[in-house]
């Protein structure tokens, strides 16, 4: 049984959705520190032809607060702007009436933390492009421990005989001694961006949210960009 274990991203792109669809068991790394100014709660899209950033505001209570508790900041009017950039941007685009789907998540307000947000996203889009592998979270495991440490624990404890890890984690797995601390095969994601039509950038502008991916190509199109 094939593992891949992730933080939850917020609008993640086309990578993150190819790893899914590469494994039977898929772990939402939930409980993970919250880190400001990461993909946890922004991601890219295009605009005037350059990259520019979507954040979703959040609360900082605590240095070391998780994913799964760290508030959406319900006070700020983000998601009526964010809905409303995301309409003039994608107005014209071929799928532009996908993009409904994203938004009705987005303008969800029951979704109190970011992960609960994220995890709703992610799995929305999965749904769209038929990815069927199982989805946990491991806030629900329960497993203890640190980096290499957790994350054999949390393979034990769902069976796993193979893992399947993002190419930036090998150097600590590495250093971690995986392979020598576990019978779990370990394999490293070789997914690389291709290129797909982007309307209105002139230059291709790679690893985007697969919100652009969906506009440009429709839900068939991102199942077949993904895979």
């Amino acid at each position: 049984m094939k593992c891949a274990i992730m933080q939850p991203t917020f609008l993640p792109w086309s990578g993150y959705f190819n790893l899914m669809a590469s494994v039977d068991v898929f772990v939402f790394l939930d409980d993970a520190q919250f880190q400001k100014g990461s993909w946890h709660n922004r991601n890219r899209i295009p605009l005037n032809g350059k990259p520019h950033w979507l954040t979703v505001p959040v609360k900082h209570n605590t240095l070391s607060q998780s994913i799964l508790q760290t508030e959406i900041n319900m006070q700020s009017l983000w998601r009526e702007k964010m809905v409303r950039q995301l309409q003039q941007v994608y107005a014209r685009h071929p799928f532009s009436s996908e993009l409904m789907a994203f938004t009705d998540v987005i303008n969800d307000t029951s979704y109190i933390s970011l992960a609960e947000l994220n995890i709703a996203l992610i799995q929305m889009v999965s749904n769209r492009i038929d990815i069927n592998c199982q989805m946990l979270r491991s806030s629900e495991l329960k497993i203890k421990g640190v980096r290499t440490e957790r994350l054999l624990g949390m393979l034990n404890a769902i069976s796993a005989t193979h893992y399947l890890s993002p190419q930036g984690a090998e150097s600590y797995l590495t250093a971690d001694g995986f392979s020598q601390q576990s019978e779990v095969s370990l394999a490293y994601q070789t997914f690389e961006p291709q290129y797909y039509p982007q309307k209105k950038s002139t230059d291709f502008i790679p690893k985007l949210s697969i919100l652009d991916v969906v506009m440009n190509m429709g839900w068939h199109g991102a199942k077949t960009y993904i895979k």
